[in-house]
């Protein structure tokens, strides 16, 4: 039986609705004075990356402390445009019920991201999804580069000798970072990925959706 979920945030349990995008094009250019016309891949990386790679389709080489600047200007906006977010994004179909159900079973609960911690604090919260993660524990985008090292950070956190997780995510990205970590991966086909793609890169089970939270406590504190 898992006694820690790790949940990746966006599509597998909100969707900002496009969002996201725009605060990250607002914080892109208050740092680097340019207009975002294009933005790097995002599914699976986390901020640094994104940050970093979207600078060099503008021609532009970034520093640890552009990145900083920017993570700065992107957390404001995220505190700042709650509201937005609240309007047009949504919590994902049972979401908040498969928290609840495994709260009620006494898992540990937190999110590893390739967010900022801010940003992912504001997403959660302002979907009402906060309540059950512990994000003292999470680790963030500001944490390291890779997702797998993201993983291995939060199992520090918790005191990995003392607990068996279970990571779930939308993209092989996540998959991977789990299985590289060590800890059984699920997916969830609610992001950009099949369920084909996600059995590829290893997921131990794919779920549609979290709607069916019997299923959910099945997949991941019953196994």
């Amino acid at each position: 039986m898992a006694q820690l979920v790790l949940w990746d945030i966006d599509h597998t349990l909100v969707d900002t609705r496009g969002v996201g995008r725009a605060l990250f094009a607002a914080a892109f250019r208050q740092v680097t004075g340019l207009e975002m016309k294009d933005q790097a891949k995002i599914d699976g990386l986390t901020e640094p990356v994104i940050f970093r790679e979207t600078a060099k389709l503008h021609g532009l080489t970034t520093t640890r402390e552009d990145f900083e600047a920017f993570a700065q200007a992107l957390g404001e906006g995220h505190v700042r445009r709650a509201a937005d977010l609240r309007e047009r994004g949504h919590a994902l179909d049972g979401a908040a019920s498969a928290l609840d159900a495994l709260a009620d079973r006494g898992l540990l609960q937190t999110v590893v991201t390739g967010n900022i911690r801010v940003a992912a604090e504001v997403k959660v919260a302002t979907f009402g999804l906060d309540h059950h993660l512990d994000l003292s524990v999470g680790a963030y985008g500001e944490d390291a580069e890779e997702r797998a090292e993201l993983v291995t950070i939060a199992l520090k956190r918790v005191d990995h000798q003392a607990v068996e997780a279970v990571l779930v995510g939308d993209t092989p990205a996540d998959i991977e970072a789990g299985l590289t970590a060590g800890v059984r991966a699920v997916g969830v086909a609610t992001g950009r990925s099949n369920a084909d793609e996600l059995r590829a890169a290893g997921a131990d089970v794919v779920l549609s959706d979290l709607s069916d939270t019997r299923e959910v406590l099945r997949t991941l504190a019953d196994v």
